[in-house]
């Protein structure tokens, strides 16, 4: 059988009752994560502003049964998966999967709250929905293999992210596995995600995925209205894997299918920025920690990435070295060192340091090199420390990034960072939306369920 047609069944038929009882859960908190981004983004991403124009410009902006948080007002189904996935990919706080180099939640969860307001589903089918679809792009993103995929210029959590957002709508629309096969074949016209973004620090990025996760809710509900989409479109000869990496490995999607979660290997953000930073900044305020240099005495910052890493945030240097943009900010290595020797964090308020001379001057003094050793590696997210200091030299390699699995943040350090997002925007209210979602589970529907949100 097709990979196309076993991650159809998968999709399909898997029994909610089926889950280990830690996956949904974990699904959960990552859920939780999201809309913290989203609430914020709808307040203070730049972004913002002009997509809300161009809905309501587009006639897509009247009121209907689905929620979008931070906006205190409901969308049709279409428009709030394109603002929620939109919104909580703006501030690149989100989660990532380290083996498929993508974030799995802002194209899945956002079809699947607008798929299970349409139908009115609870809380436990939804978060099974939403696992589902975090298999599915997962597994698609360690399918194409990340550093291919990122080699023809490809952004994976928009390319691979429209199908989990499809397996994940279709499932809550009742599609079977002949009908979820189907909405795949119209999400492999789909799939779309340039890393062009990059080049003058454009807001492509965030709405790429906001889109994925729109069109994966509109083609599940094409196949749900008899629709024919094309057959085996994942791995056929002109499907989705071979069109979009010369290194595809279609085997990766289906291996240990329903037996190894890749939702359980799903980390959570610290920092806004990209995740090829996290590793540097963490050994950086260690470091820092541990000998307390004054920042006058720090001569040299050599840090060693995966070359992914360089692709996104360590080249061309010069440029990385003078962020001036949220965007540019967040893929520039030398911008986040700054941040956490300044300010001994990197929180999203710390974007205030862009463009400040203090920021520019420690960005001068950092290198970005490519680190041979972080090559072949199941986690590319690494990074190793060189630091002149004190007239001394100091090395450090950090194998991985804190809040993966092994260092996933327990319930106080994710309600900390929920409520640094939303707390300041939504003030009391905050409070009740994290009680609404840490109850999500036992809500019996979800349409209305968060209020007037």
């Amino acid at each position: 059988m097709s990979v196309t047609r076993v991650l159809a069944a998968f999709a399909a038929d898997t029994p909610t009752g089926a889950l280990p009882p830690a996956v949904p859960q974990r699904a959960l908190a990552l859920a939780s994560d999201l809309v913290g981004s989203i609430v914020r983004a709808a307040e203070e991403a730049e972004s913002t502003p002009a997509l809300l124009a161009m809905l309501q410009r587009m006639g897509m902006a009247g009121e209907g049964p689905c929620t979008v948080f931070g906006l205190n007002r409901r969308y049709g189904p279409a428009a709030a998966a394109l603002l929620n996935g939109t919104l909580g990919h703006s501030l690149d706080f989100d989660d990532t999967h380290a083996d498929s180099s993508l974030h799995p939640s802002a194209p899945v969860l956002p079809a699947a709250l607008a798929a299970a307001e349409l139908v009115d589903a609870g809380g436990a089918d939804f978060l099974a929905a939403v696992v589902i679809g975090f298999e599915v792009c997962c597994r698609l993103g360690n399918a194409l293999d990340p550093t291919a995929h990122y080699a023809r210029g490809f952004h994976p959590t928009a390319t691979a992210g429209v199908f989990g957002a499809v397996a994940a709508a279709g499932r809550l629309l009742g599609l079977d596995a002949r009908q979820m096969e189907s909405a795949f074949g119209v999400a492999a016209s789909q799939a779309s995600g340039s890393l062009q973004f990059l080049e003058n620090g454009a807001w492509n990025k965030r709405y790429q995925v906001g889109e994925a996760a729109m069109k994966g809710l509109i083609a599940a509900s094409l196949a749900a209205e008899g629709f024919v989409g094309a057959s085996d479109a994942i791995d056929g000869k002109h499907g989705f894997l071979a069109g979009y990496s010369d290194g595809a490995r279609p085997e990766r999607a289906v291996a240990e299918l329903g037996t190894v979660w890749e939702t359980l290997k799903i980390g959570m953000k610290p920092y806004p920025a990209c995740r090829y930073t996290h590793a540097a900044v963490d050994g950086l305020l260690a470091l820092q920690a541990a000998h307390g240099w004054p920042l006058d005495q720090i001569e040299r910052i050599t840090i060693g990435l995966h070359r992914n890493g360089i692709a996104l945030v360590g080249a061309p240097l010069d440029d990385k070295r003078r962020a001036r943009s949220i965007v540019q900010g967040q893929f520039s290595m030398p911008f986040a060192a700054a941040v956490a020797l300044l300010r001994g964090r990197f929180g999203w308020d710390d974007y205030d340091l862009l463009g400040t001379k203090a920021a520019d001057d420690l960005a001068d003094r950092v290198a970005v090199r490519h680190e041979p050793a972080l090559e072949g590696l199941a986690h590319p997210f690494g990074a190793v420390l060189e630091i002149e200091a004190g007239g001394e030299t100091h090395r450090l390699h950090v194998a991985d990034p804190s809040g993966e699995p092994e260092t996933f943040p327990d319930a106080k350090a994710r309600a900390a960072k929920f409520e640094a997002l939303a707390g300041p925007v939504m003030n009391a209210e905050a409070g009740v939306l994290a009680a609404r979602l840490a109850a999500l589970p036992k809500a019996s529907a979800l349409r209305g369920y968060f209020g007037g949100q």
